[in-house]
This record gives structure tokens, sequence and C-alpha cells, in this order.
């Protein structure tokens, strides 16, 4: 499957050739903290598909809980992340975070990694409540009672 996708501020393009069936979550603490949430999903390339059209990500380091050093490619204007790799030149494949992907309503994980590290709460969600935009909106803007 052909994959395309930019960061927020439309700064960096990219494309790539991706097997939908290669969609993960991972829920190890690297991903919880550098997304900002309880998980990171990733669509991993086709080898050597990855090609940027705009842009050129900054790229951070990082050592693994494997020992790996992975490199961790995010937009410097805006923060949006876009991939990981290894740290090698040119990285063989590349796992394109799935929220900057203009396809990413047809790509569904098929596989959860690091599950140990899963926030208890995950399980919890199908009995949240669920509101629209603008009731949200409302609800966040509002004084809380005394």
């Amino acid at each position: 499957m052909k994959i395309d996708g930019e960061c927020h501020c439309g700064a960096i393009r990219f494309e790539a050739a991706i097997n939908p069936a290669n969609v993960v979550v991972c829920h190890c603490t690297d991903c919880q903290t550098i997304s900002g949430s309880a998980f990171r999903v990733s669509a991993f390339t086709q080898p050597g598909s990855f090609v940027l059209h705009a842009g050129e990500p900054k790229i951070y380091v990082k050592t693994a809980a494997s020992g790996n050093k992975r490199r961790q490619a995010f937009c410097a204007d805006c923060g949006t992340s876009i991939y990981s790799s290894d740290d090698v030149d040119p990285p063989p494949v590349h796992a394109v975070r799935v929220g900057a992907v203009r396809q990413r309503a047809e790509l569904t994980p098929r596989k959860q990694i690091w599950c140990g590290s899963q926030r208890d709460w995950l399980a919890a969600l199908a009995d949240i409540e669920v509101v629209d935009a603008a009731s949200a909106m409302k609800s966040l803007n509002s004084k809380p009672d005394s």
C-alpha cells in the first residue's frame, strides 16, 4: 500500500510503501514519553521505500530498552513525530507514525508490543463517556463547581 503524509505545519512531506498488516501499537515507556500519550502507533515501511518530498526532520537518537540506538525524526517547527529508524545510513526501514499519514483511517493496528508497560486504564476506554467536540470544549472551558 502506498501512503503519504506530512507534519502538522506542512513543512515535512513524505511517501512510502507499507504492508497494512505491519501496523503496531507500542506501549513502551519511551513511546509514551515521546508521543505524550499512552502509546504510539507505527506503520513499518517496505525496505528503501521511504522518500522525503519536503523538509528535513530534526533527528534525536535514543538508546532503546533493547540497547539499540534508534533515530526519532520529528518536525523542528511543529513537533510532529514523523518516524523512527535504526541509527544507520540509510535506514532500511522506517517506523512511520500513523498520525502523520494521510491514509491513517485505513491503518488498523494488527499487533501490540511492550504490553508490560501498557496503562491499565486503556481497557476501560469503551466505558468512558463520549462527547462531541463542541460539548467537550464547553465542559473543559467551564468553571468548576464550588
